[in-house]
């Protein structure tokens, strides 16, 4: 993430920032140190892996997802649409490191995904299109190299390098996604064709009344057996699943629309403005109005 600012294309609701990567390079890197983080909210069509150290303190913000990060912080973003910042916030480090590589969908074609070496890599580009945040033994696994690679591999060995760190970090099992799908406009997947058909009808009828038969009659399952067969499959229960959609939803409503509070709370399927409240706050750790303030904030140009 540059730290001086590059022409921007500006469209309604978001800034998309056009990167320094060549169309006849593989990826870009950027290593940079810093005192201060003081880009706004953006996104771009490149994938992004961007690795800070010693930013203790600063706001990590990916979709509707917003967290206070450690020491280090590693995210893969895949998707061209999401948008994604880091804040200095309680930040009060001088000695901030930045790594940040940049690189397009067609350094891994359809395929190469396909081949079965590479399973793992297809598996966490398709995750990261909500953002993916990966823990700090990932991080310690590829330190050495991302620092090989951001000061001394050049040309084809910091190719062979690159598909190292991501193959390492594709087989990291606690990375966890940050945005919702709802909020990132992203179709939810199952390797279940009939969690995919419950979960298409959720994405089609949010905004209404879902019933738990009425789910169990599409895939015919009693009820008690639908709900112990959807957990066991998404590891949530069916009406977090549904509340996390329709939050999603409502999140996007109050970045990009100019809908009150409470038309989004009806639009998106609550039926009173204090449950979408207290659901929203215990899920994003600040209220509807909370939400939309802040985001409104981070799209200023600095």
């Amino acid at each position: 993430m540059p730290t001086s600012l590059p022409h921007m294309e500006h469209e309604p609701h978001i800034m998309r920032e056009i990167t320094p990567l060549a169309e006849c390079d593989c990826f870009y890197v950027a290593d940079r140190h810093k005192t201060a983080f003081n880009y706004p909210i953006h996104c771009h069509p490149e994938f992004e892996l961007n690795f800070t150290e010693h930013a203790i303190g600063v706001r990590r913000t990916v979709g509707d997802s917003s967290e206070i990060i450690g020491d280090y912080d590693l995210v893969l973003i895949t998707s061209p649409d999401l948008e994604h910042v880091w804040e200095q916030a309680d930040c009060t480090r001088h000695d901030i490191r930045e790594i940040t590589i940049q690189f397009t969908r067609d350094i891994f074609p359809d395929s190469l995904l396909r081949k079965n070496q590479f399973n793992s890599i297809r598996r966490m580009l398709e995750r990261a299109r909500c953002g993916l945040a990966f823990p700090l033994p990932a991080i310690m696994k590829v330190y050495a190299k991302l620092d090989d690679l951001a000061t001394h591999c050049k040309g084809f060995h910091a190719v062979l390098k690159f598909m190292d760190i991501m193959y390492e970090l594709s087989i990291c099992e606690d990375a966890w996604e940050l945005s919702s799908s709802a909020f990132a406009r992203l179709e939810t997947k199952s390797e279940s064709r009939r969690v995919n058909k419950v979960q298409q009808y959720i994405a089609c009828h949010f905004h209404e009344d879902i019933r738990l038969e009425t789910l169990a009659d599409l895939i015919g399952m009693t009820p008690v057996a639908f709900s112990r067969f959807f957990r066991q499959r998404t590891g949530r229960t069916l009406s977090d699943y549904i509340i996390d959609i329709r939050i999603g939803h409502a999140a996007r409503l109050l970045v990009d629309s100019a809908q009150t509070v409470a038309e989004i709370c009806y639009d998106c399927g609550f039926n009173t403005l204090s449950n979408f409240n207290r659901l929203f706050r215990r899920r994003k750790g600040c209220s509807p109005k909370e939400f939309r303030e802040d985001y409104q904030k981070k799209k200023v140009f600095i």
